[in-house]
């Protein structure tokens, strides 16, 4: 049996928002499916019950929390993202800076010659890294 490890994301409320967003960045992204939860089910009615999307070909997977919790995202993990140019880079950056917050902005850090820490508007953390 093979086993495959999938990336999960928890949202309260904004997954299908993020979703979007996230698959109009990156090149050789799409909703693989999506299910909303029905009236009366135990989520939000109309939010993400589960859906499956890919990301420059990574598929994750992500919902809207049915239950209410106190934490969200964390920067101690994060998506990192291996750029193939300044365009890709920098629309990157662009798009997912817009209400979050930017630890390390682009910058040369030594380790690698444009590289950028970006928390979005979701609480998702990214390293973008140019290749």
């Amino acid at each position: 049996m093979a086993f495959k490890v999938t990336p999960f994301l928890m949202f309260q409320g904004s997954a299908d928002e993020a979703i979007r967003l996230y698959v109009s960045v990156f090149r050789d992204s799409e909703v693989k499916s999506m299910q909303r939860y029905e009236p009366g089910e135990s989520g939000p009615e109309g939010g993400v019950k589960r859906a499956h999307f890919a990301l420059a070909g990574q598929e994750i997977i992500c919902i809207d929390s049915a239950v209410a919790h106190a934490f969200s995202f964390t920067a101690a993990t994060s998506l990192f993202v291996e750029c193939e140019d300044d365009a890709e880079f920098d629309l990157a950056f662009r798009e997912l800076s817009v209400g979050g917050s930017v630890p390390m902005p682009p910058n040369n850090y030594g380790f690698s010659r444009k590289f950028s820490w970006v928390n979005d508007r979701y609480g998702v953390s990214w390293q973008l890294n140019l290749k």
